[in-house]
Parts: structure tokens; sequence; C-alpha cells
């Protein structure tokens, strides 16, 4: 049986697809990329805006139309929102929500096998239920794995839906997290981001917290970066920012949730801080890391009810005082099943749409020139192009693979810019290979020596910073084995990206 699985949202139904394909595969199923044939076809729905739940649909409709033999599956935060709404979805044969995972492949069975000629398996979250484990061990895409740490939010912003789908704060056990963590270190994984509904509230229902977490994490062997998902700002006490800080593996980028930089905005939102406390909070993270750079990413809302003009340009003189890496700017959604559905002085679409522009632009501007601030800045990084894709070492001696194009993107905080072309061909000019299963400490018991002569360089801005660079490499094994190989430039000491 071959499966099909397209994936809305955030990194939170990346991950959990990628447990359920897991599942699904354990169980003997093929899972096949969009456009190929199969059996069953599964949506991991968005219900964040009304948009989302309108992709949901069309794709069913698509599947079922293309495919009518095939069972097509609705589950996530769409049907756990609205379960009558997404059960009356025809096209649907299995409609599950955002709770009891491990069912979705029981029901599907029953229709594959004739049991049942639908199933509709939504299933309410409680307060005091558990955090529900989905085993996750690979990530084809990424170099980097996603941890998921907790479910749910107790929060009631005005503009939300993601507590009535997601459920109450549910952590997951600090035992199961770092069995997960060494699962992984131990496939080769160097870099682990914790994901989360709402990171800074972990362990609220456990007695323990983010930093201890985090310290936790980090002592894994094998695990050298660690990265955060989302935050709240107004979640992150002194003592929190400290520990934090002085976590070496940590990565100093952090998604510091903002929403408005217009108080009144956020008060309206029914979001808990001010943009004053905002400002502070981020001034405290950057005081903690001392001379390490340490940069922010964020989301902005536009056109909320009863944002007036004067509010739009509060907010833009915020938002570029922050000086944001990168600032992801949403015109509002109007939201069924919100109480900023109902408020009163609903902004125009063409404003919200010609808010959303200007501050785009203007966010855009300073995102190149934090970037050119960067300029000359060296950093040890972990890649994700075919550079870093896993080489099988079969031979021994003078073993010589084919041209690689390595294509660097860069991380926030690190390698960022480049004045020439030069600098870059100088850059490349050593590469290093480790052993798959070794930390950074015994880095010097590498599988080979290599070679590498750069043959073409490019420097690519319009927004985005890019390096390309392609190189012949010659591999020359010492012994059989399994390499990854990574970037470091010579004689340079390297910063923590």
């Amino acid at each position: 049986m071959r499966v099909n699985f397209y994936t809305l949202g955030c990194k939170v139904n990346q991950n959990e697809t990628g447990a359920l394909a897991q599942l699904f595969e354990s169980s003997g199923y093929t899972v096949v990329e969009p456009g190929e044939e199969a059996d069953v076809y599964v949506v991991n729905s968005c219900t964040v805006t009304n948009f989302g739940d309108q992709k949901s649909r069309k794709w069913l409709r698509r599947q079922k139309r293309e495919h009518p033999q095939a069972v097509t599956v609705l589950t996530g935060c769409y049907p756990q929102a609205f379960p009558e709404e997404a059960a009356a979805i025809p096209e649907a044969d299995v409609v599950t929500g955002s709770g009891n995972r491990h069912a979705i492949l029981e029901d599907v069975e029953k229709v594959l096998h004739g049991e049942c000629e639908r199933v509709v398996d939504i299933r309410p979250h409680h307060k005091g239920e558990a955090f529900e484990e989905l085993p996750l061990d690979k990530f084809a895409e990424h170099t980097r794995a996603f941890v998921k740490v907790e479910d749910g939010c107790n929060r009631q912003c005005a503009y939300c839906v993601i507590p009535r789908a997601r459920g109450p704060v549910r952590s997951r056990s600090e035992a199961s997290i770092l069995d997960e963590l060494q699962r992984l270190a131990r496939a080769g994984y160097r870099e682990v981001v914790l994901t989360a509904i709402s990171l800074p509230s972990y362990g609220s229902d456990t007695g323990t917290g983010l930093a201890e977490l985090v310290e936790h994490a980090a002592a894994v062997p094998g695990i050298e970066r660690i990265r955060l998902g989302s935050l709240d700002p107004d979640m992150l006490d002194d003592e929190t920012i400290r520990r934090l800080a002085a976590v070496p593996q940590l990565c100093p980028q952090f998604h510091l949730s903002l929403q408005s930089g217009c108080s009144k905005t956020l008060r309206a939102m029914r979001r808990p801080y001010t943009a004053e406390q905002y400002a502070d909070i981020a001034e405290k993270l950057r005081q903690a890391f001392g001379q390490t750079p340490v940069s922010f990413t964020t989301d902005v809302i536009v056109g909320f009810p009863g944002e007036t003009e004067a509010d739009f340009e509060e907010s833009l003189r915020f938002v570029l005082g922050q000086r944001f890496l990168k600032v992801h700017v949403f015109p509002y959604s109007r939201r069924s099943g919100t109480p900023a559905y109902d408020f009163p002085d609903q902004v125009p679409e063409h404003e919200k749409e010609a808010r959303s522009r200007r501050m785009g632009e203007a966010v855009e501007r300073v995102r190149a020139e934090v970037a050119r601030a960067m300029q000359g800045q060296c950093a040890d990084v972990l890649l994700e192009t075919p550079l870093s894709a896993t080489v099988t070492v079969s031979g021994l001696v003078s073993e010589t693979y084919s041209i690689c194009e390595l294509s660097i993107f860069t991380i926030p905080s690190v390698l960022v810019a480049y004045s020439s072309t030069s600098f870059i061909s100088r850059l490349f000019t050593r590469l290093v290979v480790r052993d798959t299963f070794s930390a950074v400490s015994s880095s010097s018991r590498s599988l080979c020596s290599l070679t590498c002569a750069v043959s073409s360089v490019s420097c690519i801005w319009q927004n985005r910073i890019y390096a390309a660079v392609t190189a012949r490499i010659a591999i020359h094994a010492t012994r059989p084995g399994r390499a990854r190989v990574f970037l470091r430039r010579r004689g340079v000491g390297a910063v923590r990206s």
C-alpha cells in the first residue's frame, strides 16, 4: 500500500506528519511523493485562517476526483476546531482531529478493508490529558531534527483559534525527549530544534521548565547545537534568560513573537505585554549573551480591527527599531470562531494589503542592513544542501568522487555577507570530513583526507543572502565507513551560529 501526505501550517504540523509517515511505514506502507499514485491520501490541516481550511477542502476534492478508489483522510487542527464542519466534507473518507493520532492507521484500514464506508473519529481535548507520544527518528529533508516537546495553549488571544484546535498545555516527559535526542545523535543529527505550540509553557503542568530542558538536552553526547521554536516574550523571566545564555550549544537566534509594535493594538489582541516590555526582554537577551551576536525574527499582524493609520505607523517604527533579521508580515485574516471576528472597526482588505506591503518592504531593507553588518564574520555552518548528504566511502585509497555543487545558505547571525567573490574563494579552500557518529571533540578521527578545487563562485543578493560554490572534491579514503562533510575556514576561530 502507498500513502501520500500533504501538510499545511507550522513546524509542529510538519513534525507530526513525519511521525504519521513513520507510523504507516512501520505497518508496511510506502510513503510516496506528491504527484505519485497512492492508495491513501492524508492532509494534515492548519486552521489558523479560513484560507487554510479552504486549501484542505480543495486538496481533498482534487484527490477524490483524480483517485476515486483511494482513501482520503482529513486530520489535524481543522477537524479539531470545527468538528461538525469537517465531518460534513463528503470528499473525506476518514476525519480525525489533533488528538489520538495513533488511531488514524486503524481508521484508514477499516475503510480500506470495507469494514466501514466512512470514519469520523474526532476526540475532544480535556483538562489533564497526557501528551501524546509520536516517535520520529528520521527527517528526510533536513540535516537538523525537529523535536516536539509540548502541545496545547492556555492563552486566549482575540485573533487565535489554536487553543480550540490544540487543547490545554501538555508537556512531554523530559525522559522521553532525552531518549529521542540520544537516538537522533546516534543517527548523525548534530542540531535539534525544540518545537511546540507554546514552547515557553513547557513544564508549567509538570513542575519543570524550558531552561532545565535545554540544559539537559545540551548534555546529550553528539548534540552540538540547539535551537528554540517560537517564544512569547512575557514568559521569559530573568532567571530563564540567564540559564539559557549559559548553555554553549544554544544558538542565539530567537523567534520572539510580537504581533504588533503598538501597545494599544496589543491590548486589543489580548496579548499580555506592551511594546515597551517586549523591547526590554529583547535587550535582556542581547545583554545575557555578551559579545556574541544575537538575532531575532518575529511575526507581525497588520490591519487588526481598530488599527488606525497612526497605530500602524507606531507599530512600523517599533519594528524597524528592533532591527529584526526576518519579519513575517501578515494582513489580519478574519477568523470565525475567534472574538476578533466580531470586533467593530474592521479594516478594509485593500488597506490591510497596502499596510502589509509597506511594512514588508521596510523590514526587508533592514534585513539587508543587518546582513551587511555581518560582512567578514566567520562561523561553523550546518549545510542543508547535497554537500551535507551522507557519503559512502567503500574503497580504501584514492577514491575520487564526482563534482558536488555546494549551495551555502546563511544562518542567522553567521557568515552572512561578502563583498567580493575572491573572499568566498579563499573561504572554501579547506574541507573537513568527520565521522558521522563522532562528536566535535573527536573530529580528528577523520575517515579520509580530501582536496577541494573551487571552479566557480557566485554571490546573489535580492533580499536573500546566498552563496554558491561549485567544486571538485577528491576524497581519499583511509578506511571503509560513512562520512559527512562540513565547511570550516582555515586559521580563523569560528563563532557560534
